[in-house]
Order: C-alpha cells, then structure tokens, then sequence
C-alpha cells in the first residue's frame, strides 16, 4: 500500500534533516580519503534530494506497521 501525501508531507522535513546530517557526516569520513568536505549548505541540498526516497521508503513501513496493528 502507498502512503498517503499527508504522511509523507510530515516525515519529509525529518528525512530531509537526517540524511543532510549524514551527508555531511559522510563527507568527513571521506575527507580521510583525501575527499573535500562539503560545506553544510551542500549538505542540505544534497538532503533535500536524497531525503525523497528516504522519506518515501520509511513512509511505506509505517504503513505496513499501521497495517499490521490493525490486522488481528
């Protein structure tokens, strides 16, 4: 089952955050391999972008996990 807009509407902005936190988190561990840091306006935008699927991926096990509560 799909998740509704609205569901994905309210958890966007908390997988927006959490994968611009690990972005550039990230982008520290690879700066051991001689990679450059981003900066964390970078890494916002980069979350922006990748915080979609997230989103959307989380989304969808909410929705089997409210399925399965009211399933007895």
């Amino acid at each position: 089952m799909k998740p509704s807009l609205k569901l994905l509407a309210a958890l966007y902005p908390f997988g927006a955050g959490a994968m611009g936190v690990n972005l550039f988190f990230a982008s520290l561990i690879g700066s051991w391999l001689g990679w450059r840091v981003l900066t964390p306006w970078e890494a916002a935008a980069g979350g922006l972008v990748i915080g979609l699927p997230a989103t959307y991926a989380f989304a969808c096990h909410i929705v089997r996990l409210m399925k399965q509560a009211e399933d007895p």
